[in-house]
């Protein structure tokens, strides 16, 4: 049995022993229902147990047999005891709380779809004086984003494109490298097209040289529509594996001059005007564009309601929450067949972030976030993309994309009734002692945790609760049970802190992970915790239960 010591004032050890927990009285109370009250749940129990208790009504005797054979701890030919049955329940391979595969209908447009987007994808750090990079471009691929952008100026002879925050102190990155690492890492995590939206202040000889470079560069990756009037979007499925271009038409831009004006100081190039566009450059850059771009011109409720063809719309979040205050059935209806992109305030020059459900709530597919921006919301963010396999894109509810019989649409600000109850339970935690050193979080004794747990969502549904603190112990035993009634499940997330008590700081972080709670699949669940970063303790993980009532 393990021990740690700790040197209190160089005088004394205090010793502690680790100490695994008992199966609790839930996972006896399991065992004994589920193996007829024997000693042993045969590969029949388990099967029982994991269709009627888990919902897993998909296994198969084949499956089950396979989970005895893996998850015991010898080799003996019975079936699980009390023991071999709790640790297969601490087993996130066999009791993950979300389905691993892709499994959202993917053959809708993509207008129907929250797609896991990127804001200035190429920044390394803050806004205003970060190094360029295609480093952070690659990161967000091996995550799942899905859009990445990038902003594409003159380089300072005039004769090639750099990539860099336009007027401030960003040091540029080549566009032809941010394109290579684009292309290797385009579906390593996700075979799901990439979406690439260019705010471009080019020249047309330089717009041309950049399709020349996508073309080359991307081979038969690159998606070249047939038409630029497009009356309803491709869909994930039928452009899987492939790359999209998204950016204003040539002329467009160059006519309007209006780059995201809260996200920098822009302006064209001095020898650029409308007059001079090169009919045969501009066509080979236009020819590219898959989703056509723009920002309001006039008033927002004119672009909202405009017909014909399809296209992306771009709001800063805070054009967003004031249109949403008058305009906010207008924007819904807008994204059931258009794509709206929201991007954070120019304020946020140390590329925080915002709560993404602005967004969501009124169906913005693309919420694009600084991925570099560590803390609570990105951490809202990756949670829903954790979803349909992590391929980066989401289903919007059914509300969301369809109008009702008098063309009413889902407004967030009315109160609706409770759809559902959550039932959240915290059982026991364990794997810090694995990941974290003895005195990582108490110099003089183990660590005190306790648990968060929240709902993130319409403002109906918003709730905090957490558990009781634990004291000295690498393995805390809560048993504790919370529940949450929702009125909109499906734009809710289950979001989970541990944090250990510190009486004299701040309390230190122990593990974090969010997930949409339309997704949770009911029962005993190993939930693995991440850093504060996003990325995955290799032990940390929760024994929890989810029900639905």
């Amino acid at each position: 049995m393990a021990t740690h010591n700790y040197k209190v004032f160089s005088c004394f050890n205090r010793k502690f022993t680790l100490t695994e927990p008992e199966p609790l009285p839930d996972v006896q109370k399991a065992f004994s229902e589920f193996s007829a009250g024997a000693s042993s749940m045969s590969a029949d129990h388990l099967l029982r147990f994991l269709a009627e208790h888990q919902g897993e009504v998909d296994c198969t005797a084949s499956d089950s047999n396979q989970i005895l054979q893996q998850s015991r701890k010898d080799d003996r030919e019975s079936g699980f005891d009390l023991h071999d049955f709790f640790h297969f329940l601490q087993h996130n391979d066999f009791n993950a709380p979300l389905k691993s595969q892709v499994h959202h209908d993917m053959n809708a447009p993509l207008s129907h779809y929250f797609v896991y987007t990127g804001h200035n994808s190429y920044l390394t750090g803050n806004q205003l004086s970060s190094d360029c990079s295609d480093v952070p471009i690659i990161k967000a691929l091996q995550r799942g984003v899905r859009v990445i952008e990038l902003d594409l100026w003159p380089n300072s002879d005039k004769d090639d494109i750099d990539v860099v925050h336009g007027r401030t102190l960003t040091t540029p990155v080549s566009l032809l490298q941010c394109l290579k690492s684009i292309k290797e890492y385009a579906f390593v995590k996700s075979k799901y097209p990439l979406v690439i939206t260019l705010e471009d202040h080019l020249t047309p000889d330089l717009q041309a040289k950049v399709a020349k470079m996508a073309t080359q560069v991307f081979g038969e990756l690159l998606h070249i529509p047939q038409t630029d009037s497009l009356t309803e979007f491709p869909s994930p499925e039928s452009m899987k594996g492939r790359i999209l271009i998204s950016t204003k038409p040539p002329k467009e831009f160059l006519e309007s001059n209006d780059m995201e004006s809260d996200d920098e100081v822009s302006s064209l190039p001095d020898n650029t005007n409308a007059q001079g566009i090169d009919d045969k450059s501009s066509l080979e850059y236009k020819c590219l564009i898959t989703i056509h771009a723009g920002k309001p011109k006039g008033e927002i409720q004119d672009e909202l309601k405009a017909a014909g063809k399809v296209r992306r719309l771009s709001l800063s979040e805070q054009a967003l929450e004031k249109a949403s205050e008058s305009y906010g059935a207008d924007i819904v209806r807008f994204t059931q067949n258009n794509i709206l992109r929201v991007y954070p305030k120019g304020t946020r020059l140390n590329s925080s972030n915002y709560k993404p459900h602005i967004g969501w709530t009124y169906g913005a597919q693309m919420v694009a976030f600084n991925m570099q921006g560590h803390g609570k919301s990105l951490w809202y963010m990756q949670g829903m993309f954790r979803t349909n396999g992590g391929c980066g894109y989401v289903k919007k509810p059914e509300f969301l994309i369809r109008k009702g019989p008098h063309n009413e649409v889902f407004d967030p600000k009315i109160v609706l009734p409770v759809k559902t109850t959550l039932k959240v339970k915290v059982y026991t935690g364990y794997g810090w002692s694995l990941d974290f050193s003895p005195t990582d979080f108490d110099t003089y004794s183990p660590p005190d945790f306790y648990v968060k747990v929240c709902i993130v969502g319409v403002p109906a549904d918003m709730a905090k609760k957490k558990t009781r603190v634990i004291s000295n112990n690498w393995f805390p035993v809560w048993e504790e049970e919370f529940d949450f009634p929702l009125t909109v499940p499906e734009l809710a997330l289950l979001r989970i802190e541990v944090r250990e008590n510190d009486k004299r700081q701040k309390d230190d972080f122990g593990g974090q992970t969010c997930l949409p709670v339309s997704e949770l699949k009911s029962g005993f669940r190993s939930v693995p915790l991440y850093d504060e970063k996003g990325d995955k303790f290799k032990s940390v993980k929760l024994l929890m239960r989810f029900q639905f009532r």
